[in-house]
């Protein structure tokens, strides 16, 4: 201390608000589930004006200044200590308005999560520049024709119900070749025409791209925004905030759209509800289905589930009457379908001719693919894996090669070293084995179990020739392609459109779909198939699709036939024989052996709770055991919110207990095994 300094700051005297003076703040810090409530502050008298409830402020938490949430104001607190003072007021924008906090809660309360993750999710950054921008309010479009969509059963009625302002929730199957874009956007400006608002959310950026460029026809520039967490920050606030405001009352996203504040919703729909991609992969793990269900219930607004697909969460609204089917008579669906052919994938089932062999085509396919081309026509092959060769086998005894360091299975990354094809390599630690021995048998023989989409244009290129081979899938995906002669080689999920439609699609490999260790396997394959083969021209126009899979499965009939109501039906009564979502509601706890049953005996089960396993998860040593585990947790559909509760409230009792070891928990997992 320097001479004659003194050790002592003089304090400033500070006035409590005159009225409401206590704030409700929910901090933006990660605290464990037994602090899961908002904290009581005083508001100064300056901030009295500023201090609205749903605004952003800053508050010193644990000794340190962070941002939080004005979520109320009252006269008292119940906290017996002395109440530290709200900072300042970072910015008096309502971002948090009732209707999105109630929505907030509502999904933390579904999945057994944190308020404060959900609104992490639901609000996104501040930028103050996004703040001071203003702007006019979109003037409602003209009402849309609904001539398009009476090539459905109640199709014009759902439209008609919108527009009203009735609570029509219904499940769309789209006929094969269906532009579902426009359709789409027509419900959405139906909505817009009777000045209330509409949100769509589909799987990626370019279903975003197109739908959003479908909507601007028929609403303006200035009645439809994008919302996706590809944006730059500061781009996605502006565009939030004029969601927020009113000024834009049509918003189409992906799943960072699910809680937009739209105003005054009229409908709410969600394209491929089982795209994995429309489950948020942060905590509480919200799915946009169950988000937009929530909220066009709670909000008296029409829902639309739709898809090519149907999946068994979907099939259930329909059974249990919660919504209504609108779909094709089957005379509309044959006659917008393509020809679809299955046959096995076997080496014995592989074409005589030279070319057919060399591109691993039955000559079922072979020919499709042919005539397709000489229609001048693309040709889509979808290819469930990336890569070269991404899994191999012992030539003899088939045994899945591993690598000799890590035990990780072996693959073929494609490509040339030193004038030779590059030996196999680890696709987990990436070590070279150019001397592979089979550790069952002895053998050196390598064969493929899977051929990825590398090899395979590839060989269609050798077996092709003359034709151009493009490729779309990890990084690269294609957009679109010309209506002009080409063989596109994709992964599910990133075919192009085509101009004018394909003239083929050959859906290669279906065992390998069909065989994962999944529970939505074959509701994923059929998705998967459906999507691919809706781009392809009608049979009439000599459309056609071969899928590689055994004919007799149910998967390969509901394609064949064009079914995915069927299918889902059955799939939804496996579901529930079994017990397992949607028919049950269950619980996935995954951990340490030891933190799992640390939360288990925690857990209070609701009257139809059952615990299956623990199980182990990956790999397990010599001894048997293994470092991660999974527990299920499920009860009846009636419980389901008792369910989420107890697990929140086994969560917060761990946590008091500030336990060394973390613990992961979802509530109807997209995948349980």
């Amino acid at each position: 201390m320097a001479a004659g300094g003194s050790n002592t700051t003089k304090k400033t005297e500070r006035t409590a608000a005159p009225a409401l003076p206590v704030a409700g703040v929910l901090v933006e810090v990660s605290l464990p589930a037994h602090l899961d409530r908002a904290f009581d502050y005083l508001i100064p008298d300056r901030l009295h004006d500023a201090a609205v409830a749903g605004c952003r402020v800053r508050v010193r938490f644990r000794g340190k200044l962070v941002d939080g949430y004005l979520l109320e104001r009252k006269e008292n607190s119940e906290f017996a200590g002395t109440l530290q003072w709200v900072d300042r007021v970072i910015s008096s924008e309502v971002v948090l308005p009732p209707r999105l906090l109630e929505l907030c809660r509502s999904v933390a309360a579904r999945y057994g999560g944190m308020l404060a993750d959900v609104v992490r999710l639901a609000v996104p950054p501040r930028h103050a520049r996004a703040e001071k921008q203003t702007a006019e309010p979109a003037s409602p479009p003209p009402k849309p024709d609904p001539e398009a969509w009476s090539r459905y059963q109640h199709g014009p009625a759902l439209l008609e119900a919108v527009h009203a302002g009735k609570p029509a929730r219904a499940v769309w199957q789209a006929l094969p070749g269906e532009q579902w874009t426009e359709r789409l956007a027509e419900a959405a400006a139906t909505a817009a025409a009777a000045g209330r608002g509409a949100l769509i959310v589909v799987p990626d950026h370019r279903d975003v791209t197109r739908l959003h460029a479908a909507c601007a026809l028929l609403l303006g520039e200035d009645g439809v925004v994008a919302l996706t967490s590809e944006l730059a920050p500061g781009e996605r606030y502006k565009r939030w905030l004029a969601v927020l405001r009113g000024t834009v009352r049509v918003v189409v996203g992906t799943r960072a759209a699910m809680f937009a504040p739209v105003h005054d919703l009229g409908l709410a729909v969600v394209w491929d509800d089982g795209d994995s991609t429309h489950s948020y992969p942060q905590m509480p793990y919200p799915h946009a289905r169950d988000v937009l269900t929530h909220r066009a219930h709670s909000a008296g607004a029409a829902l639309l589930v739709a898809g090519f697909a149907r999946t068994a969460e979907a099939a259930l609204l329909v059974e249990t009457g919660w919504a209504q089917q609108v779909v094709a008579l089957r005379d509309q669906v044959r006659a917008a379908a393509p020809h679809v052919v299955a046959i096995g994938a076997d080496d014995t089932q592989l074409a005589r001719d030279p070319a057919a062999r060399a591109a691993r085509l039955p000559s079922v396919a072979f020919d499709a693919a042919r005539a397709a081309l000489g229609n001048d026509a693309p040709v889509l092959v979808q290819v469930p894996r990336r890569g070269y060769v991404p899994a191999l086998a012992c030539g003899d005894c088939r045994e899945q090669a591993r690598c000799r360091r890590c035990a990780g299975p072996l693959g073929l990354p494609g490509g040339m070293e030193d004038g030779a094809p590059k030996p196999a390599a680890c696709r987990w630690c990436g070590a070279a084995e150019a001397a592979f021995r089979c550790g069952s048998c002895g053998s050196r023989r390598l064969r493929a179990i899977a051929i990825g989409a590398g090899r395979t244009a590839e060989e269609l290129g050798r077996a092709f020739s003359n034709t151009t081979v493009r490729t779309s899938g990890g990084t690269e995906i294609l957009s679109s392609v010309p209506a002009k002669p080409a063989l596109i080689v994709c992964t599910p999920g990133a075919e192009p459109v085509a101009e004018g439609g394909y003239g083929a699609a050959l859906l290669l490999d279906g065992r390998t779909l069909l065989s994962r260790p999944e529970l939505r396997a074959t509701e994923e394959t059929l998705r998967l198939w459906l999507a691919a083969a809706a781009m392809v021209r009608p049979a009439r126009d000599g459309g056609r699709v071969v899928v590689m899979a055994d004919s007799t499965l149910q998967p390969v009939q509901a394609l064949v036939r064009w079914d995915p109501s069927w299918h889902a039906e059955i799939e939804l009564a496996g579901r529930a024989e079994l017990g397992f979502p949607p028919a049950m509601r269950v619980a996935a706890v995954d951990g340490t052996p030891d933190a799992v049953n640390d939360l288990l005996d925690c857990l209070e089960l609701p009257s139809t709770g059952e615990i299956l396993g623990p199980v182990p998860l990956g790999e397990v040593d010599e001894d048997g055991n293994s470092e991660q585990e999974r527990a299920l947790v499920r009860v009846s559909r009636a419980e389901g919110r008792e369910l989420a509760a107890a697990v929140h409230a086994a969560q917060a009792v761990r946590a008091s207990r500030r336990p060394k070891e973390g613990i992961k928990i979802r509530v109807d997992p997209l995948e349980l095994l």
